[in-house]
């Protein structure tokens, strides 16, 4: 054999023998240390310990946990457009980013007393939060959480509102409401610096939540002080507000209300959105072309989350105490009641799956999440979690107002 054969094989057999050098530290490298895929991963906030359970809806399990988060009693999520990392919104006014892959805490920030809930740009570069107290929003950088802009909501001298369904819309805009002013006010960050205002005033008694439409066309805010909806069409030339739906329970004596419906969770299938009706047992059914009621469906008990699957074929209903053990399913063809479930006491929150095939489901004080096949509607799973509350998966990255 030559001297040149005998070369080019020692560099050979160096070559393999640093590559597979490489490979075998690859295999043996932490999760935190690789590359890894974000769409099949989701938190599950765990309220009473202030933490955050990392799941894999592709294996249904539980990845592992991330602490030291403050209050989320009314937690919220949002993502980066990466899907990685999550800005987390906790009551106590604390907003925090982490990562999943690492299973961490990135950056965090108290920037206010109390504070129910957030929103994250177009471009992903600007995390806004919604504040009680002080009444107003925030603005943040989402690569640090550096501070670019505080808008107080001062509707009146030394007056400040609660700010509530706080939404992203295209153009580095954000849309949001002011419980306490009966307005509803649009903040253009096109410079973050500078904020330009647009404001909509007597807009309907008490605004309480709202929602953008999947196309980012119209906000729609729900009225706790009267029966009815405010509705501002974003693509006119000149938006003003539309009141829709009023006297819903007209000649009804309404019920308590136990627990505020979330609105951000409306469904909207189709041509149709269904609502929650407001201190009643049913769930309206509203022509997104008209903004007319045509239809009521009957349910168990006072809606709080409204929720369609993905493909508009099912709404899925949970409920405010004493029923909120209860989850109930609606074939939207039908507009019938298809299935009623018990997944455990005090369903607080349910999240479909990116291509709806499951639909996991918190039960607070069951202590677990429930895995159900919205075909067959048969528990796939349940998975140990304490105190769990709301549940945000990454899918929501590409999508207008979540």
């Amino acid at each position: 054999m030559n001297k040149n054969r005998v070369g080019l094989r020692a560099l050979w057999l160096a070559a393999s023998a640093l590559m597979l050098g490489l490979l075998g530290a690859c295999a043996s490298a932490p999760p935190a240390e690789r590359w890894m895929g974000t769409g099949d991963l989701g938190l599950v906030v765990e309220r009473a310990d202030g933490r955050l359970q990392v799941v894999n809806t592709s294996s249904r399990s539980v990845l592992g946990r991330i602490e030291g988060l403050g209050d989320l009693s009314h937690a919220s999520i949002v993502y980066a457009r990466d899907g990685l990392h999550a800005y987390v919104f906790g009551r106590d006014g604390a907003l925090s980013k982490v990562n999943l892959g690492e299973r961490r805490i990135v950056a965090r920030v108290q920037q206010a007393g109390n504070s129910i809930g957030g929103a994250i740009s177009q471009d992903g570069r600007l995390v806004v939060a919604q504040n009680y107290q002080p009444g107003g929003i925030k603005v943040f950088d989402a690569q640090t959480l550096q501070p670019l802009a505080d808008i107080p909501a001062e509707y009146a001298p030394g007056k400040f509102s609660r700010v509530v369904g706080l939404a992203d819309l295209p153009g580095q805009r954000f849309i949001y409401a002011l419980f306490d002013a009966d307005e509803i006010w649009v903040a253009d960050l096109a410079d973050p610096r500078v904020p330009k205002l647009q404001k909509f005033r007597n807009i309907g008694r008490q605004p309480y939540d709202a929602l953008v439409t999947p196309d980012g066309r119209h906000y729609i805010a729900g009225l706790f002080g009267e029966d009815g909806l405010a509705k501002i069409d974003l693509w006119a030339a000149e938006p003003r507000v539309e009141r829709i739906l009023g006297g819903y329970g007209r000649g009804q004596e309404p019920l308590p209300v136990f627990k505020m419906p979330h609105l951000r969770g409306w469904a909207v299938a189709g041509r149709h959105a269904y609502l929650p009706a407001i201190g009643r047992h049913e769930v309206l059914v509203v022509d997104t072309e008209t903004w007319r009621e045509v239809a009521r469906i009957p349910v168990q008990g006072q809606p709080v989350f409204v929720m369609a699957r993905p493909d508009g074929r099912q709404v899925w209903v949970n409920f405010a105490v004493p029923d909120y053990d209860r989850v109930q399913v609606i074939d939207t063809q039908t507009r019938q009641i298809v299935q009623t479930l018990s997944p455990g006491k005090a369903v607080l929150h349910m999240e479909f799956t990116p291509r709806g095939e499951a639909v996991w489901i918190s039960s607070r004080d069951a202590n677990r999440v429930s895995v159900i096949d919205t075909a067959s509607f048969a528990t796939l799973a349940t998975l140990d979690s304490t105190s769990p509350s709301g549940i945000f998966f990454t899918s929501r990255a590409g999508k207008v107002g979540l």
